[in-house]
């Protein structure tokens, strides 16, 4: 009885303060949606010295337990309970010393739901919950929303770390075709194709044997890109974009994979996988065909593997469980095709070029290109942990060198083992020297500052040059008091007025009633580089983020380790937070949901959302809509 006493002497107390205090705000985003589900995320933003209660409390004549509630209709259903991330635990003496578990600072929701109709509709739902300090409890609060559903609304897309799946896909079905054309498969393809008309009783059977031996070859591959989606998973797949170790590993991947196509050394499997395999081809039957699909597959190891390995680096680097997946099926599609068509008509291989000393130089080529692609991950390495060793024009004048050795080797300048001995220059690589050579002639401005828009994304961002020295401010830890300056000492691109930090910006928003506009965004970010020479290049777009808008841009992969003090685990990951990326990383995923860049949200003073934010959008009239859209929405509210 006294407890409840308590309580209620209490709420009575404050109940005038209710009417003022508000230390709690709440925010309600759907994401994710599909044709049959969508996830309702719930985030509370709770004022220093409050906190909230956790759903899993249940102490008679204690605190209230925040709770959830929706308005059924037809539309949809809940899927599972709400769920909530990572809450603090504490043994409160006033009620026997019994657990409470509660939130401080902020604290997320998530309920999914699946979908009964392609309708869009208002979800009604409501969150009843408790605020209390240490000295005072408000008495309990219910919040109701209206949440928009819409097959349009949603805050995830098809993008990945700002590469989407058709493109992960485009690039494996080039890097098929190019396998195609190394030494290893090459020969192969009129071999197998003749064994199948030959072997089998009837032309159709020998096409639909052939069709079989392809699809077995799709199949191998798409297993493989599983197999490393699902012994990662998308956190780490993600996660790989920045880490200073695995971008280190990829770089000597790429140049023993360089140098392996230069004909140093073959990358090859044991033999006895080799003779496994050729074992069971000879079984006949479908089976047998499966096993010659997988000889081919270690056969062809020593051309195809530095490619494969490319491919699913950089598509396992976009973060998303699909991505090698779709990779590998675009390569394996590229490489079975011509078994296939070839089967059904084979008057084509008599068109085929004939074997020789052209294969050797498809792989060379592959080595330069694979060796010019290794010096962006070492720049990633260099850019999140700001060492400074490989800048913009140090980068630039690398690749220039690279590629004048390939437009020698092209024009037979340069020959290298296995070339013929009397290697000359033929047609095509006449043609193709030209356009390197052209390439590298492109590349020269790009030492003394020219935006090189080609290739975007790949060399470091323009104001990471010799002139560019990394102040200590951005070293400072984050959420601190907020300070009255405009900029940042850190140069922005186009030298816009950024700042990197939450709060300095947020306090410089307040004072010159301006939107903010927040750009998640990492140094390791091809995608962002490419919004950033593209699209903000053009003139209406950098004057609306310079004269509009506050631009908050945080780097989600700064290796820069924060205070001890300031170090926690999240809410969300229940990963560490122990770095300036890390801490923003985590306020995207808390805020947004959603842990792919770039990503560019709207908000208002409030932090609201304006408007949908957006990802990757390489069209800069509807970058303009965007964030048009965003000021509108802002002077209305």
């Amino acid at each position: 009885m006294k407890k409840i006493l308590f309580i209620l002497s209490l709420l009575i107390t404050q109940f005038s303060y209710s009417q003022i205090q508000q230390p709690v705000k709440w925010r309600a985003t759907v994401n994710n949606i599909t044709n049959d589900s969508a996830t309702i995320s719930f985030s509370a933003k709770i004022e220093k010295g409050w906190h909230i209660y956790s759903q899993h409390i249940d102490i008679k004549d204690g605190p209230v337990a925040t709770g959830f509630s929706f308005t059924s209709n037809d539309n949809f259903d809940l899927a599972g309970e709400t769920s909530e991330g990572e809450s603090i635990e504490h043994t409160e003496p006033a009620y026997d010393n019994q657990v409470l578990s509660y939130f401080s600072d902020s604290a997320s929701f998530i309920q999914k739901i699946a979908l009964k109709s392609a309708n869009n509709f208002k979800l009604l739902s409501a969150v009843t919950y408790m605020a209390c300090s240490d000295s005072m409890c408000l008495p309990p609060e219910t919040e109701e929303f209206a949440i928009e559903i819409s097959q349009n609304n949603s805050s995830t897309n098809n993008q990945i770390g700002g590469t989407s799946l058709w493109y992960i896909f485009v690039g494996g079905f080039i890097g098929g075709l190019l396998a195609l054309l190394t030494p290893c498969v090459f020969p192969m393809l009129p071999l197998t194709v003749s064994y199948f008309t030959k072997q089998s009783k009837t032309k159709a059977r020998g096409i639909k044997n052939a069709i079989i031996y392809a699809i077995s070859i799709i199949v191998i591959y798409v297993v493989l890109g599983l197999t490393i989606t699902l012994s990662l998973g998308p956190d780490a797949l993600n996660a790989l974009a920045s880490n200073g170790i695995m971008n280190l590993a990829f770089f000597i991947i790429f140049v023993v994979f360089a140098i392996s196509f230069f004909g140093a050394f073959e990358i090859s499997l044991p033999s006895k996988w080799l003779n496994a395999s050729d074992s069971a081809s000879s079984k006949g039957g479908i089976l047998g065909i499966f096993f010659m699909a997988f000889t081919l597959s270690l056969v062809s190891f020593s051309c195809t593997g530095p490619i494969i390995g490319s491919l699913l680096v950089q598509a396992a680097v976009n973060g998303n469980v699909a991505g090698p997946a779709m990779g590998m099926f675009g390569f394996s599609l590229a490489l079975a095709l011509p078994f296939a068509l070839f089967a059904a008509f084979p008057g084509w291989l008599n068109s085929l070029p004939k074997s020789g000393g052209w294969l050797n130089s498809v792989k060379i080529v592959l080595g330069f290109i694979e060796l010019a692609l290794a010096l962006k991950f070492l720049s990633n390495v260099d850019l999140a942990y700001h060492i400074g060793f490989l800048k913009r024009e140090i980068f630039i004048a690398l690749w220039i060198v690279t590629f004048s050795l390939l437009g020698l080797y092209l024009l037979g300048k340069l020959r290298l083992p296995h070339d013929d001995e009397n290697k000359y220059t033929s047609v095509t690589g006449l043609i193709f020297s030209i356009i390197t050579f052209s390439f590298v002639v492109y590349l020269i401005p790009g030492m003394f500052g020219a935006p090189l828009k080609l290739i975007s994304g790949f060399p470091p961002p323009s104001f990471y040059t010799e002139g560019w020295n990394l102040q200590t401010s951005n070293q400072k830890p984050i959420f601190k008091e907020a300070s009255t300056s405009t900029v940042n000492d850190i140069q922005c691109p186009h030298n816009l007025n950024c700042f990197h930090n939450y709060e300095d910006g947020l306090a410089y928003a307040i004072k010159v009633n301006k939107p903010i506009i927040l750009d998640f965004t990492g140094w390791s970010c091809v995608n962002c580089r490419k919004m950033e020479d593209n699209v903000w290049s053009n003139p209406t777009v950098l004057n609306l983020l310079n004269n509009d808008y506050v631009l908050i841009s945080l780097y989600v992969d700064d290796k820069t380790e924060l205070l001890q003090s300031e170090k926690y685990t999240s809410a969300i990951t229940n990963h560490k937070i122990e770095t300036i990326g890390n801490k923003w990383s985590d306020f995207q995923t808390t805020n947004f949901q959603t842990n792919s860049q770039p990503y560019y949200a709207l908000t208002n003073l409030d932090g609201d959302v304006l408007n949908t934010p957006k990802g990757y959008e390489p069209d800069a009239e509807k970058y303009i809509e965007f964030l048009r859209e965003g000021i509108k929405n802002f002077k209305e509210k």
